[in-house]
């Protein structure tokens, strides 16, 4: 049983050969490409206003330097999306539940923002180390745990990222699983085990979404510190 509810996260593999990049690109196809005509159709207006709220509300307390990640961080965002919601259909695999993925995503860019930051001004980047108004007899044990919180910003990010859609993978498959045993022998339960399912699946879709913006809105931040 346990092994079963674990399949579901592992990469799908045919004739030996792994299928995480079509997982990974092939969502991208979904997407409308922009025209060069002078009125859009529905989802591309629909795509670009996201677009325009979503980095409005990142970028707005970033300072102008900062605004060259607009576009990195807003393709982060879709993507991340993209790759959670989908995960959420029938026969489908969701390469973000993968811990590897969200460390290599979140180990690269955070990298780049503390390089980005003691390129550009070191001095501030490093006083993050040492809160103001610290005792002298306390500042190298606060020097230490600084650093410490410092490298563990993108474990945390991706560590948060893979728990919570791990989390909710299982949780629907539990239910689902429930649901089905329960339809033959307690009708009256399953239908009541089935809107469960249905407000969990909802639920979820709104975790993947929140968990997205999380992901990006964090780096956001650590780009706000640096910049």
């Amino acid at each position: 049983m346990t092994l079963s509810l674990f399949d579901q996260f592992l990469s799908p593999v045919v004739c030996w050969i792994p299928l995480v990049a079509i997982a990974i690109t092939l969502p991208w196809i979904l997407f409308p490409s922009p025209t060069t005509r002078w009125l859009n159709n529905r989802s591309l207006t629909s795509q670009n206003w996201f677009l325009s709220q979503a980095t409005s509300q990142i970028f707005s307390p970033i300072n102008p330097p900062g605004h060259k990640w607009a576009l990195l961080l807003s393709s982060l965002l879709i993507f991340l999306a993209t790759m959670n919601t989908a995960g959420l259909l029938p026969y489908t695999f969701t390469p973000t539940s993968q811990l590897s993925i969200n460390m290599g995503l979140a180990g690269a860019l955070w990298m780049g923002v503390v390089i980005l930051g003691m390129r550009t001004q070191p001095t501030h980047s490093l006083g993050h180390l040492l809160p103001e108004g610290a005792p002298a007899l306390l500042t190298p044990i606060l020097v230490i745990i600084e650093t410490i919180s410092l490298f563990i910003r993108p474990i945390a990010l991706g560590v948060r990222l893979t728990a919570n859609l791990t989390a909710g993978h299982l949780l629907i498959q539990l239910t689902s699983t429930a649901t089905l045993a329960m339809l033959t022998i307690m009708p009256v339960a399953a239908i009541f085990t089935g809107i469960l399912l249905f407000l969990l699946a909802l639920l979820e879709a709104a975790v993947a979404l929140i968990q997205a913006y999380v992901f990006v809105l964090l780096l956001s931040l650590y780009l706000q510190e640096n910049v």
